[in-house]
């Protein structure tokens, strides 16, 4: 594989013609390069007016590298060849340097050009591109590759500091102009004088670096190149080889994508997330750009309302920033009702809610990379935790929670520089179980988490937030802007094909799914258990009509009838619905079995719970149609009696149903996680409304 590399341009702010001055002053030897042994000349051209002088060199190289690898190769030192053109005229310096040694089974090519800066022609660029193509070399051709890498980056980082080292040496010896070359009098224009170039300037040592003169070019244009001031300012420092990645990938997507190019401190995350691995980093950039195009993330701040259920119910806000110039979000997960807020708003817009946090953060982290004067990539989130609980535990909660999570850990890499999450009750290790394998492993170091009052003192939040900025409600002296969260009126619950029927979704399903169940016909659902002892988890909300909910067991695979069970029932109009999986012949205690208590679930009732599985073999799932018993004490019917017949008038039920296979190994340690539990929600009564009192019945088979 070729390893490649491209410096960004380097900027010396001295005249071209002292940089050479100090250039040559390298040669023959460096005492600063301790591997550069030694030099010599081996030609050297001159134009006849002198302006172009051309020098090759052999280079002498003593590489750091195991001796027994030295002795398997049978070299001590590596010769290279470089070629040096000097054009006075036009102030350029192109150097070209190849190996001469193992050249049949290395390929080393170095390129460097110095140049004057096209804005300030008393200023130098610098820059450079190599490249190395290690066929073999006695079988150590990784251990090779790698020396050399090392070897290359650490003398690209001495480069300018070896420049700066003998432009103060001349300095010291009195030299502090040199005039621009000038073409020799021609007989018969003694009286002509060339106008000079540059006025000569004195060597500013130790001259302050003013990062604003790097101001970045017009994203995608085709000079578009990074400096390396400008990359230290708003970047970051950065190794020789990272910088080159940056750069590589930065004009590969000016060459290639279509599209918007992204920041240079987007790019940069996505080269961090993955370890600087360019292809992986550009395949995983490329799937972001092609999301966000499709999606049209990039208006997403200025097109999106936010629906006023998020005003209202959402316990999240940006608040100021940490002591780090980061921005610093809050989020007070222990006070917001998440299952409230997935049935009232759906997933597509709760993720719509989350990347618009995410689009802030970006937008929040480049303000105050200008504010501070320095580079701030992520922010810091606070998580309060008070309050949490099982309800918090809802497993299509949770469910939503991973994709949502997937979505940001795909396209909004190394955006989180600390997560602080405070006052974590003893339920918080059952959530950590289930969210954090989904957390990429950067990501989790970064999190901190401190229980009961652990957060207050030192080594606290103090230790990442000035106590001005803390939230009132964590002791501080800040008055925080946050909503409150608390629980979502069960009135505003949206049904399943609302949510279903979105458009433009950024999901590609949805974690619910909606079923009808008719008199005579239930609707089952087959689950295969492979593992005894795993744990076969359900939520469901009754939409309409009352169900009786049922499991059982068979040992034996069943087979969906081929002829329509509801002609039997008189109901013929349906069609082919709700295939039934245990057939009319099986008997019960014999060719399967009920391992549940039969669960009546009236209109509006909520339903969550789990079942662990004793045997291996078919779970079938049933919610059968229920129909209200008749009064016997009166012969007038009831007002409720009446009202239920109106409902189920046509013999059909609905619910909308969630369910999840978790394997034993995975579900051991958590149970009290998925304790079953339904209650009352009715859209109809007023009274449910404000109702978050649940009654739970464990559902555990012993």
């Amino acid at each position: 594989m070729v390893q490649e590399y491209q410096s960004p341009v380097r900027v010396y702010k001295h005249p071209f013609e002292l940089i050479m001055a100090a250039y040559v002053r390298r040669f023959p030897k460096c005492p600063l390069i301790p591997v550069f042994v030694d030099s010599e000349v081996i030609s050297e051209s001159q134009s006849k007016d002198g302006s172009t002088l051309v020098t090759e060199r052999r280079c002498v190289i003593d590489i750091d590298a195991p001796r027994l690898l030295k002795r398997i190769a049978g070299v001590d030192y590596l010769y290279f060849i470089q070629k040096n053109t000097l054009n006075r005229r036009d102030r350029t310096l192109h150097i070209e340097v190849h190996n001469e040694t193992f050249s049949s089974r290395v390929i080393v090519r170095e390129c460097c050009n110095y140049s004057v800066h096209p804005e300030n022609e008393d200023w130098t660029c610098f820059e450079q591109t190599a490249s190395l193509d290690m066929k073999s070399f006695f079988g150590f051709e990784s251990t090779a590759e790698k020396i050399a890498m090392k070897q290359y980056a650490s003398s690209i980082k001495k480069g300018k500091e070896i420049i700066e080292y003998y432009l103060r040496e001349l300095e010291e010896e009195g030299v502090t102009c040199i005039p621009c070359w000038t073409p020799p009098v021609v007989s018969g224009t003694a009286g002509l004088q060339p106008l000079p170039c540059s006025t000569s300037r004195t060597i500013p040592v130790n001259s302050a670096k003013d990062p604003a003169c790097s101001t970045e070019l017009v994203v995608g244009s085709p000079d578009d190149k990074l400096d390396a001031d400008y990359i230290r300012r708003y970047l970051g420092d950065l190794t020789p080889l990272q910088e080159s990645c940056l750069i590589r990938l930065r004009q590969w997507l000016q060459e290639n994508h279509k599209g918007k190019i992204p920041k240079d401190q987007h790019v940069l995350r996505f080269l961090r997330a993955r370890d600087f691995n360019l292809d992986k980093a550009r395949e995983l950039l490329c799937q972001s750009l092609t999301w966000r195009k499709q999606h049209q993330v990039d208006f997403l701040l200025d097109t999106w309302e936010r629906p006023q259920q998020l005003q209202d119910y959402y316990a999240g806000g940006w608040h100021h920033h940490g002591r780090d110039g980061r921005p610093l979000y809050i989020l007070r997960v222990g006070q917001m009702d998440t299952k409230g807020l997935v049935r009232a708003l759906g997933e597509e817009m709760l993720l719509r809610q989350v990347l618009s946090i995410n689009e802030e953060g970006l937008r929040r982290c480049e303000e105050n990379t200008r504010v501070f004067g320095r580079p701030i990539s992520c922010w810091t989130c606070l998580v309060d935790l008070e309050g949490l609980n099982m309800r918090h535990l809802w497993r299509p909660g949770v469910k939503a929670l991973l994709r949502i999570i997937e979505v940001v850990e795909a396209n909004y890499p190394e955006t989180l520089g600390r997560l602080l999450i405070v006052r974590a009750p003893r339920v918080f290790p059952v959530l950590w179980t289930l969210v954090s394998p989904l957390i990429d492993e950067n990501t989790r170091k970064k999190f901190l988490v401190y229980a009961g009052n652990d957060y207050q003192g030192p080594g606290g939040l103090v230790d990442y937030i000035d106590k001005e900025i803390i939230p009132d409600f964590l002791g501080g002296d800040s008055m925080c802007d946050i909503p409150e969260g608390g629980m979502v009126p069960k009135s505003l619950y949206r049904t399943a094909e609302e949510l279903e029927s979105e458009e433009n979704r950024l999901l590609t399903d949805s974690i619910y799914k909606s079923a009808s169940i008719f008199k005579g016909a239930p609707y089952e659902m087959l689950i295969e258990i492979t593992e005894a002892s795993s744990v076969i988890t359900w939520d469901f909300d009754v939409s309409k009509g009352d169900v009786i909910f049922n499991i059982y067991h068979s040992k034996r695979a069943p087979q969906p009838p081929k002829k329509d069970t509801l002609a039997a029932h008189g109901i013929t109009s349906l069609g082919a619905v709700n295939a039934q999986l245990i057939d009319k012949s099986w008997v019960l205690g014999k060719d399967y079995s009920m391992v549940e208590k039969a669960l009546t679930c009236r209109e509006g009732e909520s339903v969550q719970g789990s079942h662990v599985t004793r045997w291996p073999g078919f779970y079938i799932l049933q919610w059968r149609f229920h129909s209200s018993p008749v009064c016997s004490t009166s012969s007038l019917p009831r007002v409720d009696d009446v009202l239920a017949s109106l409902q189920v008038s046509s013999h059909k039920c609905k619910i909308m149903y969630y369910t999840e296979v978790l394997a034993s190994h995975d579900f051991r340690g958590s149970m009290t996680s998925l304790e079953s539990s339904h209650s009352g929600f009715s859209q109809l009564s007023a009274a449910t409304t404000s109702s978050s009192h649940s009654h739970a019945s464990s559902t555990i088979s012993r």
